[in-house]
């Protein structure tokens, strides 16, 4: 990998305006992986200049041909992809093995919003009279991605595949702990034959950068993946423009656990849910809310298992945990940990400590933290920890636990774990989660709209919604008649007015 990257404006690199840079670390070591280019409000209207240039041959191209491109970028992709696991393994330090599963998929984005680009019909509205009436989908313009850290690669291709495959054009800030693999994605874009300036990157600083792109009102829509606080501003910046927003924002995912669940199986689910991605990702299984008949088993089971998980370098196979992202997130966890402790009637039954050894030194590792005798109105139960930290809660009724499981501001996941399969669905009925999987967690696919209720956010990410979402709908009516029509005329004949 290159140590120095530069802006990606206009299908090439360039240097920032002001010729400021940042560094990029390894929180495996501590070390500089990466020197790039800090883009400023200036580089984000100068990417903005670009992508407006660029617009019209983008959107002018049919569907099939924009479908074609996003086959070939699908493609180059996936030709790329150890290349772009190794590199996202540095930048965030998530374990080799959890990378590999997980940017493995990211070809399918461009493969279906290729086809979704090539098939979309548009409609043919009823209409009083003789009348043809239809609707086109056209692109909004220029877009605005603003990315995370977690998964750079992959909440980024969510954002990018329906935004091409509308016809729009876009400009990206990533998070500045992990910019380089949005970089390289201009190169694998470009290569695939998207044109110059169709899309564009400029990695900064949010009080700068992201300023910038959030609150332009050349920007038609803003697709931002972030904490709800940010999405809170940002949303308030866009409806002073009349922009569009779609916002992924915070999660407090609780996995419900019935009775008639195999106890092995509802702590393998645990495990996966609360610690992929050492807990950072916003579906993290940060509640397990287990039937009390099962809850001692359970939490005897969960420890004794989450004992054996082998942290360690992020780049070998072998490692089952890699650190956390950056000495400020283990704080926040460290922090969350005391509070926890702290918080009257709350047991620590596992981690929330680092790992001793020298190998643990120099990264930013913590152990897996178990809670227990959580009450649900703790804030280790409320509020988003953004970490390997999981509170086990204990209901007696399904009332008990859809009423724990809806009682934060977010709702962005949760899982079921029963056999009974009415009541899965009973259950489903009543969560207020834009997300809920049955028997299993953290699932996705390109096809499956993706996004939250109440304090979890706006909009959806993938299927023909997130299309759509990167459309507006342009309205024609044709009168088929050769009939005179005279609104003014003294004939004595009743005239239509709408």
């Amino acid at each position: 990998m290159k140590k120095n990257w530069d802006l990606f404006i206009d299908g090439g690199y360039r240097p920032a305006i002001s010729g400021k840079r940042f560094t990029v670390e390894n929180p495996w070591n501590g070390e500089t992986i990466a020197s790039v280019a800090e883009g400023e409000a200036a580089d984000i209207e100068a990417a903005i200049d670009a992508a407006e240039r660029a617009f019209g041959g983008w959107s002018s191209l049919s569907g099939a041909e924009r479908g074609d491109i996003m086959h070939r970028a699908a493609d180059h992709l996936k030709k790329r992809l150890p290349e772009l696991v190794t590199i996202e393994i540095d930048q965030i330090g998530r374990a080799r093995r959890e990378m590999t599963a997980q940017m493995a998929r990211l070809p399918e984005w461009f493969s279906y919003f290729a086809a979704v680009a090539r098939t979309h019909e548009d409609t043919a509205p009823p209409f009083a009279g003789d009348y043809l009436n239809y609707t086109k989908r056209v692109p909004l313009g220029v877009v605005g991605h603003v990315t995370p850290w977690n998964h750079p690669l992959l909440i980024l291709t969510k954002k990018v595949a329906p935004s091409l495959a509308a016809g729009n054009t876009m400009v990206v800030k990533p998070s500045e702990l992990a910019p380089i693999t949005s970089l390289l994605l201009g190169e694998i874009l470009k290569e695939a034959g998207v044109p110059d300036g169709v899309y564009n990157v400029v990695p900064g600083f949010g009080a700068t950068a992201g300023a910038a792109l959030t609150t332009s009102a050349r920007v038609r829509k803003l697709d931002l993946t972030g904490g709800t606080e940010t999405g809170k501003r940002v949303a308030a910046a866009a409806g002073a423009n009349l922009v569009k927003i779609a916002a992924e924002l915070g999660g407090k995912a609780a996995l419900i656990a019935f009775e008639d669940m195999n106890i092995e199986r509802v702590v393998a689910a645990t495990l996966f849910a609360s610690f992929i991605a050492t807990g950072q990702t916003c579906v993290q299984g940060s509640r397990l809310l287990v039937h009390r008949s099962i809850h001692d088993e359970v939490v005897k089971r969960l420890v004794e298992r989450v004992a054996h998980i082998r942290l360690g370098a992020p780049q070998d196979e072998a490692t089952q945990l890699g650190p956390m992202v950056s000495q400020r997130q283990r704080d926040t966890v460290e922090r969350y940990v005391r509070i926890g402790v702290e918080e009257d009637g709350a047991t620590l039954a596992y981690g929330g400590t680092r790992p001793d050894g020298d190998a643990f030194d120099k990264g930013y590792f913590i152990k897996p933290a178990i809670f227990i005798n959580v009450r649900p109105d703790m804030r280790i139960a409320q509020e988003e920890i953004f970490g390997p930290v999981v509170c086990v809660i204990p209901f007696d009724s399904e009332e008990e636990a859809i009423s724990i499981a809806n009682g934060t501001e977010f709702g962005l996941a949760t899982s079921i774990w029963t056999r009974d399969i009415a009541r899965a669905h009973r259950v489903a009925h009543k969560l207020l989660s834009g997300i809920t999987w049955i028997n299993d967690h953290h699932r996705i696919d390109p096809a499956s709209p993706w996004g939250g209720f109440k304090m979890s956010g706006l909009g959806r990410e993938n299927g023909l919604v997130a299309y759509e979402e990167y459309t507006q709908i342009q309205n024609i009516i044709v009168n088929l008649s050769d009939t005179e029509f005279d609104w003014y005329a003294d004939d004595g004949q009743p005239k239509r007015y709408s």
